[in-house]
């Protein structure tokens, strides 16, 4: 057993797991109203199938769209399959839920992002490289010998960064 408990992978699992009912729900009754999504995943995910011209065009990540036009959906417990039609040519793609990147349903404004640790670790290096071009250009503070503690303020998070 763990020391600590590894809130992430819980939470990443509670979201797929909602993208799995989401999608076995329009397996089998088809898109409600003008629910649709924009999912984008991984293209070099092991476990990801699509046609090699697609795998070419979109060598890290593709954006697909189920909305109007899909066929075939098929969703287990390890990811989906679907037929979507590439200008006028149907190709078939299976999609594992661990490259699942976003998922989006903007007519509902709903969206899941999911964060890697490489995202992460990209995220940090931006914030390092930042505050070293700061702290090379920024002159230096004077000292205060008595100086309080500065108080801070809670933060207020907006979400609105993840909706589209």
């Amino acid at each position: 057993m763990s020391n600590t408990i590894d809130y992430g992978t819980l939470m990443h699992n509670a979201m797929r797991s909602l993208i799995r009912r989401v999608l076995t729900d329009v397996e089998k009754n088809g898109l409600p109203g003008a629910h649709h999504f924009f999912i984008t995943f991984d293209t070099r995910h092991p476990e990801a199938k699509l046609a090699s011209w697609l795998h070419e065009r979109y060598p890290e990540e593709m954006t697909i769209v189920i909305q109007h036009w899909f066929d075939a959906l098929e969703v287990t417990e390890e990811g989906f399959s679907v037929t979507l039609n590439f200008g006028d040519a149907p190709e078939a793609l299976t999609v594992p839920y661990d490259a699942i990147k976003t998922f989006v349903d903007p007519s509902v404004e709903f969206g899941l992002r999911f964060e890697t640790s490489e995202d992460e670790e990209e995220e940090e290096e931006e914030e390092e490289d930042a505050l070293l071009s700061d702290t090379d250009e920024a002159p230096e503070a004077p000292m205060m010998e008595h100086a309080e503690p500065e108080k801070r303020q809670a933060e207020v998070v907006s979400l609105d960064q993840f909706r589209k």
